[in-house]
């Protein structure tokens, strides 16, 4: 396939990369979530993520797109000398924390980024546990990641 100068897909002799042309330029190729003509949640080329209308996402689609997430956010992540030398389950709940908030919001935990960049892993724990979100997200995941952090393996 050749991408054009605007980012759409230009048709080659492919029979397959002719249709993907057509219902790039057709349909439109958007990154973001949208509403179409019919107000239904779309997203991609077309796709009606709309719930008893469209065909939603499959199971290996819904994974091909959290692996390429995880893999997002461990690169963001790499940047961060109290990231780097975590252990693997610790790193996978820093991974899992910037998934649910956003590395914006992870920066926030001040207290607990010192205390991992420390090892001082029972104050980051308590950290963790002590923050808004763990009241928002709840008991079940925030204690989850707590122990994680505090004992470096999983439950």
């Amino acid at each position: 396939m050749q991408t054009s100068v605007k980012g759409v897909i230009a048709p080659s002799a492919v029979p397959d990369e002719m249709l993907i042309g057509c219902l790039g330029a057709h349909e439109g190729i958007k990154q973001f979530g949208y509403l179409d003509s019919d107000k239904n949640m779309t997203i991609g080329c077309g796709r009606c993520i709309q719930e008893g209308v469209g065909r939603g996402l499959s199971v290996d689609e819904i994974f091909y797109l959290l692996k390429n997430d995880i893999a997002y956010f461990r690169l963001q992540l790499q940047v961060y000398d109290w990231y780097k030398i975590q252990d693997q389950v610790r790193a996978d709940a820093l991974v899992e924390l910037a998934f649910n908030m956003g590395i914006s919001h992870l920066l926030e935990f001040a207290d607990m980024l010192y205390a991992l960049k420390r090892k001082s892993y029972p104050e980051a724990a308590k950290a963790l546990l002590a923050s808004k979100w763990a009241e928002q997200v709840g008991p079940i995941r925030s204690k989850d990641l707590a122990y994680r952090i505090l004992n470096g393996r999983y439950t």
